[in-house]
């Protein structure tokens, strides 16, 4: 698993509560959608590699 860095991030109300209730819908921590948001928004621009799925 890759290191995880911690970050401090201020974010206005109205957006935290859209975030807290969109996690809730999908079952992830607030955390957790938050990183999910980054890495999608980071593949949708071209800006990280896609990684193929781990073969079990």
């Amino acid at each position: 698993m890759a290191e995880k860095k911690p970050f401090a991030l201020r974010i206005d109300s109205e957006t935290m509560k859209a975030i807290e209730k969109w996690a809730a819908d999908e079952f992830r921590s607030v955390n957790g959608q938050i990183e999910w948001m980054l890495n999608n928004s980071l593949k949708d621009a071209k800006r990280i590699k896609i990684k193929p799925p781990q073969k079990k």
